[in-house]
């Protein structure tokens, strides 16, 4: 009995270890792509840093993957928060590629990035409601409602 419990507990161990809950952005050299363009981001705030960091939470909101299929937790209040800052539109108007473009279909980025921000920041509370004693300030402000 133990010859098969005993491998029977090993092969359930790491069959668990192998799935992933969240989709984190292509993987490569062992980094995922969330890491390197969010690093990219803040260490060197370029605006091309934020295009393309803009483009990667799309997809990572769009295309939920990992055994969940939902977005990881955190990444709506991020990108909604990036979307709703003033300069994000602006830069992405300016600095991004056509095709980064294409994928955002519209000419006015400061209207739809304003509401697809406020949609992700809801959209966070949505998947994850513990982190509405977070969320809702940031919601209430951007609707003009805060301080």
């Amino acid at each position: 009995m133990r010859k098969i419990i005993v491998p029977l507990l090993l092969l359930v161990l790491t069959a668990s270890c192998s799935s992933r809950l969240y989709y984190w952005g292509s993987t490569g050299s062992g980094t995922t792509l969330y890491e390197k363009l969010a690093y990219q981001q803040y260490d060197k705030q370029t605006p091309e840093a934020i295009c393309n960091l803009v483009c990667l939470y799309e997809d990572m909101v769009t295309n939920p993957g990992g055994t969940r299929q939902v977005p990881p937790p955190g990444i709506c209040a991020e990108y909604g928060y990036l979307l709703l800052q003033p300069s994000t539109a602006e830069y992405f108007a300016q600095y991004a590629s056509r095709s980064q473009r294409k994928a955002f279909g519209s000419g006015d980025f400061t209207a739809s990035f304003q509401e697809r921000g406020l949609e992700m920041l809801a959209k966070e509370i949505e998947l994850y409601p513990e982190s509405a004693k977070f969320i809702e300030p940031l919601l209430k402000k951007a609707k003009g409602g805060g301080k």
